[in-house]
């Protein structure tokens, strides 16, 4: 297989005046980058809309493209937006709050002008994307109704979907405006970078919120009560990333049902992740082997139960009917025998995160010289600190260890794991550009099972003065 690298680098954390990344100049100049440096993957954070603590793991659709990367200056380009209607943001950092009380309001304006003479291709978007468009659009007028609140406290004509909903029209179709204008600059900008040699790696969150339009509009596919409120929720027992473990608290599938439905849910779900990416990374993928249910009344992820999880059933489905997709299996975590079985079953490559493999022990996994061809090796990722500052954070002694296991006694010590992870043998290496800058904890994305602060991170425009070096590194260990 050929080997290659990439890049980690949500979109949000592109640099413009507009307050949070988009799909406008610097995405394009960030492809041309790319190109430049020798890299042939872009990966991606989830693109869906953000929700509570702003993290889009946690988001109100599993399909819905998100309005803030919507760019605003094509907007004004169209003569959509006026440019003096286009606020401009002198931070760096992403300010949430400050986006969502203005960015609709803004769009909402650009929506009144272009609902006087639609594009020709606006209705045949509607009608290819009716299938998931229309009950999002709903749910999202609705919410907006709700000031926003959870579904399952509204009235029970909204909550259970019998009562009349036409007044809603007019929000709905300013909803699916949103994902028109998404779609179009987004599917534009993927075009670009495919036509330059890069791929798009994205990210795909195994569950879903239970304030999501998918519970919503398809209760029976999750196991939940019959209030509708969750029996049980999803999490991970305590690990290397939190000794609470991670009580994320989504609705868990029922698996019976799905089976019981070809897997149909799925095979859709896939196949628009498809349209946006090249290469689909799943989160927490173990969860398919067997996957982990706390009482939906717990607080914390200390005490749960292991449950077995489709397997390859499911797999064989996707396979067959979207003719085995790309897919990278994010492994990662306390691994069951099964987990590990179901990986190889499949073929996807996992995950090696190099921040973890300073143990002491020479056969660590996650150490570069054990990896194996079929995987995706990785400094770390958006859950973990930058690797530079990681290293600062460690005791003197763990410092000390770090530098022994590498010989290595430089003062680059990110720039030194890039090297090392380049020279593996792992078919495919992907570091965040935080990494590639070299930046400190500042620079971090999320700190898991926290709120406040994450997701925030935006990248000064200086790649250019680094693409000459990481090409050299590329063709040092044939990744060009």
């Amino acid at each position: 297989m050929e080997r290659k690298a990439g890049v980690l680098m949500h979109i949000s954390s592109l640099p413009n005046k507009r307050g949070i990344g988009s799909f406008g100049k610097s995405a394009y100049e960030f492809v041309d980058f790319l190109v430049e440096s020798g890299l042939t993957l872009w990966q991606v954070l989830p693109l869906c809309p953000t929700s509570y603590g702003d993290s889009p793991y946690q988001s109100p659709s599993a399909i819905a493209g998100n309005p803030y990367f919507i760019d605003l200056d094509i907007l004004i380009e169209e003569g959509l937006l006026k440019k003096s209607e286009a606020p401009v943001y002198e931070i760096n950092d992403i300010d949430y709050a400050a986006i969502y009380y203005e960015r609709f309001n803004t769009l909402k304006k650009a929506f009144r002008r272009f609902k006087k003479a639609p594009p020709a291709d606006y209705e045949q978007f509607k009608a290819d994307n009716a299938f998931w468009l229309d009950d999002y659009a709903l749910f999202m007028a609705l919410k907006g109704t709700h000031d926003m609140q959870p579904w399952y406290t509204w009235e029970p004509r909204y909550m259970h979907r019998t009562g009349s909903v036409t007044k809603f029209a007019s929000a709905a179709e300013f909803q699916k405006f949103l994902q028109y204008e998404f779609f179009r600059q987004w599917l534009a900008l993927k075009e670009y970078a495919n036509g330059k040699g890069i791929k798009i790696v994205g990210d795909m969150p195994i569950y879903v919120a239970h304030d999501s339009v998918e519970v919503w509009s398809n209760p029976k596919q999750f196991l939940l009560n019959e209030d509708l409120s969750k029996k049980v929720v999803a999490g991970v027992p305590p690990d290397y990333f939190s000794a609470d473990g991670q009580l994320w608290g989504n609705p868990i599938y029922d698996w019976e049902y799905m089976r019981d439905t070809s897997y149909d849910w799925w095979v859709m779900r896939m196949s628009m992740a498809l349209k946006l990416y090249d290469i689909v990374r799943i989160d927490h993928f173990r969860a398919f082997a067997d996957y982990y249910v706390i009482p939906a009344e717990y607080t914390n992820a200390k005490v749960g139960e292991w449950k077995p999880g489709p397997g390859m059933a499911l797999f064989n489905v996707i396979n067959k009917k979207l003719h085995n997709p790309a897919i990278i299996a994010e492994d990662l975590g306390e691994l069951h025998d099964c987990v590990r079985a179901l990986v190889r079953e499949t073929g996807f490559p996992g995950m090696k995160i190099m921040q973890f493999a300073f143990d002491g022990n020479p056969k660590n996994d996650f150490y570069y010289t054990n990896y194996n061809t079929n995987c995706v090796a990785y400094t770390g990722t958006h859950d973990n600190d930058t690797t530079r500052g990681w290293f600062e954070a460690l005791s003197d002694k763990e410092k000390d260890l770090v530098r022994r296991t590498l010989g290595y006694y430089g003062d680059d010590v990110t720039g030194e794991i890039i090297n090392r992870l380049f020279s593996s043998a792992a078919d495919t290496v992907i570091i965040p550009m935080q990494d590639f800058l070299n930046l400190p904890t500042s620079a971090r994305m999320n700190i898991p099972s926290t709120l406040g602060g994450n997701w925030a991170w935006r990248s000064a425009p200086d790649w250019e003065q680094h693409a000459g070096k990481i090409k050299e590194m590329l063709k040092k260990y044939n990744r060009l």
